[in-house]
């Protein structure tokens, strides 16, 4: 039987009792069917991973007693994924993989032919959430607000930023990302289903901290692009090197 993860907003302390949220216990009571005295491994960002017990449960109540820690804590992931609002499925499948992929930030954004100027980042931070509770991260990435992509590029700080070029007029991807060097911060720009338009395209490749890249002969869908660029540059500048 494995145990549950959880996140929670809460201080981590040996015997401080801390409550979760009513959503957590009816998680753990009405879908693990678990009870007082059953174990679970509590985050929260700050604290590292702990082992815990729950020390109350019922219905839409439960409590918890961090007993040990199991993991200190790890820093946040520089890595930022920016990808353009599209359908609600794809936001939201987008958002776990890039957990899964240990990405620190998501960053919806809006641009010429996005099919929508509405994403309920709300929404995100929760699948976010339960995908580090799954995965075994120690870190939830933050989900920023969705914003005109000429906005973002505005307010930038200068990180490196990649940025899919589906019409295959840039260098490949794998040649950008060897000339990063691992371990520091970079960011990965994905366009709405279409592609970016010429105007736009053109912004991106003025600005000096942006490379634009191709990720080969076949057209690709926006998520499956997020998570085919997000998976070459771990490997290449990220932390799949590491334990």
């Amino acid at each position: 039987m494995s145990t549950p993860r959880l996140y929670l907003d809460q201080p981590l302390e040996e015997g401080r009792e801390i409550p979760a949220t009513p959503a957590q216990a009816h998680y753990l009571g009405g879908v693990m069917r678990r009870a007082p005295g059953d174990a679970v491994l509590l985050f929260n960002g700050r604290d590292g991973e702990w082992a815990a017990t729950i020390t109350a449960l019922r219905k839409d109540r439960c409590a918890f007693r961090p007993d040990r820690p199991t993991r200190p804590q790890e820093a946040t992931p520089a890595a930022r994924l920016l990808v353009t609002a599209v359908k609600r499925d794809a936001m939201d499948w987008m958002a776990e993989k890039a957990t899964e992929l240990g990405i620190g930030l998501i960053q919806p954004v809006l641009t010429r032919r996005s099919i929508t100027d509405r994403v309920n980042t709300g929404r995100l931070a929760a699948i976010a959430q339960e995908a580090a509770e799954q995965c075994g991260r120690l870190t939830v990435p933050r989900v920023g607000p969705a914003a005109p992509l000429h906005a973002v590029l505005d307010a930038w700080d200068g990180t490196p930023l990649l940025v899919g070029d589906e019409r295959r007029e840039s260098p490949p991807l794998i040649q950008a990302a060897q000339t990063l060097s691992r371990g520091t911060a970079w960011a990965w720009l994905v366009g709405p289903e279409g592609g970016f338009e010429r105007a736009e395209l053109d912004d991106l490749r003025r600005r000096a901290f942006v490379s634009t890249v191709s990720l080969g002969p076949r057209i690709l869908r926006a998520e499956t692009a997020a998570v085919a660029g997000l998976a070459v540059l771990q490997a290449l500048a990220g932390d799949w090197n590491t334990l």
